[in-house]
């Protein structure tokens, strides 16, 4: 197959001022653009190269032991997720499905936030934080390391992530990622995508 890189689903200015047009346009035109071109060119030369997305993915995390195909295949997946799970004027009311299994999983929305929050800032390095339904049908969260998601390490269903890369927030926020995270779950987050993928994947 051949990697494509998507549309952004809004203007690259729609964030502000959480996230700026100019860290969108490096983040999704060069290094997301970047991993589609690796990743193309990687599996014009893999026997996976008919393989639907995630199942190369699966293939290439070979246990943990990671290389290129995987780093950048991953990351497409993981870009591509990550664009839909913002939206302009993010953040606010969550729907009620979303908040009652939030409530009744985490204790409160408070606390919820607060975990995710703390689980994105202590990921050491790069990587990602995520919200997850997990194998006993309660939502969690995780971070991970570089690449690496939780369909691939089989941890769970991503429901909700975010890039804790620097390159995605350093232009805003310098070395301050625990405001970045803070900002993301805050006033960044289309609530009803998160909620319309809890629902398929319960």
């Amino acid at each position: 197959m051949s990697l494509e890189l998507p549309d952004l689903p809004y203007a690259y200015d729609a964030l502000t001022p959480y996230m700026s047009a100019e860290t969108l346009r490096l983040h999704h035109d060069k290094h997301h653009l970047a991993y589609v071109n690796n990743g193309t060119a990687l599996l014009e030369k893999s026997e996976l190269k008919s393989e639907t997305l995630e199942n190369i993915m699966l293939a290439s995390f070979d246990n943990g032991n990671v290389g290129p195909l995987f780093n950048n295949v991953a990351q497409h997946w993981n870009h591509i997720k990550f664009w839909e799970w913002m939206k302009p004027n993010g953040g606010g009311n969550i729907p009620g499905n979303l908040e009652a299994k939030l409530t009744a999983d985490f204790g409160s929305i408070e606390e919820f936030k607060t975990q995710f929050i703390q689980t994105g800032v202590t990921q050491f390095g790069s990587g990602w934080c995520w919200l997850i339904l997990t194998s006993s049908g309660k939502l969690s969260v995780t971070n991970t390391p570089n690449a690496i998601n939780p369909i691939a390490n089989g941890s769970g269903i991503p429901i909700l992530g975010c890039d804790v890369w620097e390159h995605s927030y350093y232009v805003d926020y310098r070395n301050v990622r625990p405001d970045y995270v803070k900002a993301f779950i805050d006033s960044m987050v289309n609530w009803e995508k998160v909620a319309e993928i809890l629902e398929q994947a319960l």
